[in-house]
């Protein structure tokens, strides 16, 4: 039987490691370490971002929690933050054991953040 830290199918996403959860705000909470599980040596992984809420975010990511409080930052002409539609889920590649926080422009939301393999 295979591990679940091996991937099956190429393209599906396999967690590894725990969810995450925080709640953004109009003020970044105190940003939280993504860690990716398993013995993978590798330097990449795929976060599954999922905002519950209703309100638009703006995540922040970083190697350490003062980069990824910088980060986030509601855009309104440039910055280095993602935003995620209240609702949806989103997949990106970091580097692993990423920090993440996330604000928004008004409300907050339920943010789940699990790492893996996949999209």
């Amino acid at each position: 039987m295979a591990s679940i830290y091996t991937p099956q199918v190429a393209g599906a996403f396999v967690p590894l490691g725990n969810t995450v959860t925080f709640l953004a705000n109009t003020t970044a909470p105190t940003p939280v370490q993504v860690v990716q599980g398993g013995a993978n040596t590798i330097s990449f992984c795929q976060y599954r971002i999922f905002n519950s809420g209703t309100s638009l975010i703006f995540l922040g990511w970083g190697s350490d929690a003062t980069v990824a409080n910088t980060n986030a930052q509601v855009v309104s002409t440039t910055a280095n933050a993602l935003p995620v539609l209240p609702g949806t889920l989103e997949i990106v590649s970091l580097p692993v054991n990423t920090y993440m926080t996330a604000v928004t422009s008004v409300g907050n939301s339920q943010i789940y953040v699990t790492p893996g393999l996949g999209i």
